[in-house]
């Protein structure tokens, strides 16, 4: 039996349980792709992530993101909380103050200034979404096409499409049509009244991914600050501003976005270890 060293950590609140967790496994150079995968269906979590000896020059880790049904190239709030138990476990990063990620999407950096935060990766689809698609897209959520003031592509990975709705209220008014969804992973956002905590409201719906509603999303917040705090942005935002996310499923995530002068784009939100120990993992494919 080998086991490994294991953190949960909760990302993207500020208050116990009020995020979403993140399974990390440190030292996971020995495992194959069965027992990863295994043990991210096990967890049943959004994701799941797996710590390893970096392969890129100037890479401090190299990440290993899993769903219950795939595998990611990038998602952000296991970024955040892969960090967190990297350094939280005596990690130590070659540059002061970032910490300098490997994973499929190529190196993404994190800064360590006013809690983590992740820059965010380039889009590898973007523009305008198709008339068929926006379709789909308003079928699986159960409302009309005029619903959806706009629509286009924010994909970092996993696969997002953008939709902004008129209010807060609508988004979290959303009552999916899970069977319509086929392919779909959608991002919806829509404006709060001005001078409360949170600019905006979101959700992401990834059923294809293995998990219906995720609860906290920085690869999706990512892709719409791409898109929303640029110039012509259907719902304009300031170039620092707060999403909350989660709230239809008890959860109360903030995710902070700062925009600098020259287009980087920081996703930032708390992190916290919940739970700490050690994972019997088994042997491949779960056989002993």
């Amino acid at each position: 039996m080998v086991r490994h060293r294991f953190r949960q950590v909760d990302v993207f609140s500020s208050e116990p349980l009020g995020g979403n967790p993140v399974a990390v496994v440190h030292d996971a150079d020995d495992l194959t792709d069965a027992q990863m995968a295994a043990f991210a269906r096990w967890t049943n979590l959004s994701e799941t992530t797996f710590l390893l000896t970096p392969e890129r020059a100037g890479a401090d880790y190299r990440l290993r993101i899993f769903t219950p049904g795939s595998e990611l190239p990038f998602a952000g709030h296991p970024t955040l909380g892969s960090a967190h138990a990297w350094l939280e476990d005596g990690g130590s990063p070659a540059s002061e103050g970032l910490v300098v990620q490997e994973c499929g999407a190529g190196l993404v950096t994190i800064s360590r200034r006013d809690g983590l935060a992740f820059a965010a990766p380039p889009l590898v689809r973007s523009g305008p979404v198709a008339a068929e698609d926006v379709s789909r897209a308003a079928a699986a959520l159960g409302i009309g096409v005029d619903a959806i003031v706009s629509a286009t592509w924010v994909d970092n990975g996993p696969g997002w499409m953008g939709l902004v709705l008129d209010s807060a209220e609508t988004v979290l008014a959303l009552r999916p049509r899970w069977s319509e969804f086929g392919d779909l992973e959608l991002g919806v956002v829509g404006p709060h009244a001005a001078g409360g905590e949170a600019h905006v409201e979101v959700r992401a719906f990834c059923p294809g991914l293995g998990i219906d509603e995720d609860p906290v999303t920085g690869s999706l917040n990512a892709g719409l600050a791409m898109w929303l705090t640029d110039a012509g942005s259907p719902l304009p935002l300031p170039p620092s501003y707060v999403a909350a996310q989660g709230t239809v499923m008890g959860r109360r995530g903030r995710v902070h976005i700062d925009r600098e002068a020259d287009g980087t784009i920081w996703v930032g939100g708390a992190t916290r270890t919940t739970i700490e120990g050690t994972v019997d993992l088994g042997r491949e494919g779960g056989q002993r």
